[in-house]
Parts: C-alpha cells; structure tokens; sequence
C-alpha cells in the first residue's frame, strides 16, 4: 500500500512524498491520519543533524504526535476498534524509509498495542496533546509539587501544561517565565513574569521557591532561576540537553537536587486522555497554528521551528476536519 508521507530527506531537507507501508500484520491495526504535528525540540535538532544516530538516519519519517481513524484491523485485533478515533506515537511500518518516529504518513501500519483510544475525549484532535501532556505530567509527579511554590521557566507548550499541571496537583504558588508575551497569555500561573520586560529579581521579590522546572533548555535561563530556589530545593530538567553548564556555586551553597525527566511513565498517556475528557485540563490552548499538508510543508515546519508565538503547529491530513473533529 502507498502513502503520502512527510519525509527528512537530509540535513534542512523536507519534502512530502509517497511512500511503501508494510503489510497489515495479525496484531497491527491501519490508520489513517486525521492530524498529526511538528515537535519543537526533538524534531528540530534531527532537522539540524543534530541527533545522527538512529532511529534519526535519513531518509526518515518524523511524527510522534498523530491521530487518526482505525479503518482496518488484524486477524487478532478486536475488529470493534473499526471506526474508532486513536493516538499513535509512530510507526516502523514502511519500506525503503527509516521511521523516526513514523507518525507523519497519511495512512499508519502499527501495533495494536502502539495507539491509545480515544473514545471519550469530545473533539479526537486533542489527541495530538497527549504526549507532551504526558511529558508536563511526568515532570511535575517528579517533582511532587503539592503544597510548594513552583518556579516554570519557559511557557512553550510544555512549560504552559506543566504550570497548569501544577496548579491542578496542588502547588501553593506557580510563577512562570517566558520572554513572549503571546506565550505568557496562554499561562495559568499564579504570577507571569517577562524577563525582557520586568526586572525578574524584583518581580520575585519575597517568595523562595521549592520547585524549579525547566522547559527552557536554555543555561542562562537556568542560572537565574536557581537564584530563587530555597535551600534544598529541586531543579526539574524538563527538556533535552545537548550538555549542561550552570554555575554550579549556587547549586553547592543551596544543596540543591537535579532531576533529569525522561518523556513519560507508564500509564501517563490514559491519565492525561482522563483528564482532558473530563475537562480539568485544557489541551487546547496550545494548538496555535494549523496547516494543511498539501500546502508547502517546509513552510510549516520553518513557522513551527522558527516562530515563537506558534506553540503547536496542526498538520491537516484531511480538509473539514480544523475543528470538528469528524468528517
């Protein structure tokens, strides 16, 4: 079977193409892609060529935020899943192609056990937050926030779920910093602080934070905020590091805690659908941009990686489906 597919054909190199999947297995399923998007950080560094090891060896399909209809199932799947609205965190099913992580095709060959229904969610493109929600959940579990103050630095779409995670897991006080103001609009923080316009020190005058989570992936930025951490407080690094270098004296006089979170733990994807079907987590307010995949995808990807007021970039496979959520 031939597909569309968004493909890295090298360095700085994008193009939309079709491409060969492999066959339905007895415990795949086949989905066809309503909405997929673009990651800001792993997908812009493999863009880069800056992750040349596998599975990001080019050519290769990107895309681990992707939801789509299930038209067909395996011999041992349940045939009930027909019809019904998943995530997908990727696929290794092509040929010819490498998949990193696969997710970006307009039809998906998986495994069953790869996708996460999403029948009680209102509108199935919310889907396409569940792994970064995933990822803000992990983060603030690590950093067991109830009853502390919590310092967020960054309001990207991770910063932005992790504060309003926060807020929801019983954090006494959440400030958050960003230096957009678009993205400090979008923040549920308690306090929202522009370090490009306030003098941060004065604006955090009087509070000495538990808690630091990072979703800046910037060192500088790491610096200033340990300032406001209490002694034996706990630094969450809640992004990809390439290396780190803090000025480690304030690290030392503070006996402060690093805590590096990986993605997601088990279970993270169901608790975060939870709370989005039952409306105690809005999902949506990080999907700022959209566009369609037939229209100049490098442009897409350029918005998505390049322009900070785009928080989440939507891939339309399909055309109807901005809003509704069914065709």
């Amino acid at each position: 079977m031939k597909a569309k597919a968004i493909v890295f054909r090298g360095v700085r190199q994008i193009e939309l193409c079709e491409v060969s999947l492999k066959s339905v297995s007895s415990t795949d399923v086949l989905v066809e892609t309503y909405w997929s998007s673009i990651s800001t950080g792993t997908e812009k560094m493999a863009y880069n060529g800056l992750i040349p090891s596998w599975p990001f060896i080019f050519p290769f399909i990107p895309g681990y935020e992707t939801v789509g209809k299930i038209i067909q199932a395996g011999d041992h799947v349940n045939q009930s899943l027909i019809g019904k609205f998943a995530y997908v965190a990727g696929s290794f099913g092509y040929e010819g192609v490498n998949a990193a992580f696969g997710g970006a095709s307009e039809y998906i060959v998986c495994p069953v056990e790869s996708i996460t229904l999403l029948d009680n969610i209102d509108n199935p493109e919310n889907g396409i937050a569940l792994p970064l929600g995933a990822t803000a959940l992990h983060i603030v579990d690590l950093a067991q926030v109830k009853n502390k103050k919590v310092l967020v630095l960054g309001q990207g779409a991770v910063g932005i779920l992790a504060t309003e995670l926060a807020k929801l897991m019983g954090a006494k006080l959440v400030a958050a910093t960003d230096p957009q103001k678009n993205r400090l609009k979008y923040s549920t923080a308690d306090m929202r602080v522009n370090p490009e316009t306030e003098d941060v020190s004065v604006a955090l005058a009087g509070h000495e934070f538990d808690v630091l989570i990072d979703s800046t992936g910037i060192m500088s930025a790491i610096d200033t905020g340990l300032k406001f951490l209490k002694f034996r407080g706990v630094v969450l690094l809640g992004g990809y590091y390439q290396r780190i270098n803090i000025d480690y004296s304030q690290a030392f006089q503070k006996e402060l805690s690093f805590i590096a979170a990986k993605q997601w733990a088990k279970g993270d994807l169901e608790r975060v659908k939870d709370l989005i079907a039952n409306h105690k987590l809005n999902a949506e307010r990080i999907f700022t941009h959209r566009h369609t995949v037939e229209d100049d995808i490098s442009s897409a990807y350029m918005q998505a990686f390049n322009d900070p007021d785009c928080l989440k970039m939507i891939l339309l496979w399909k055309t109807g489906t901005q809003h509704d959520g069914i065709t």
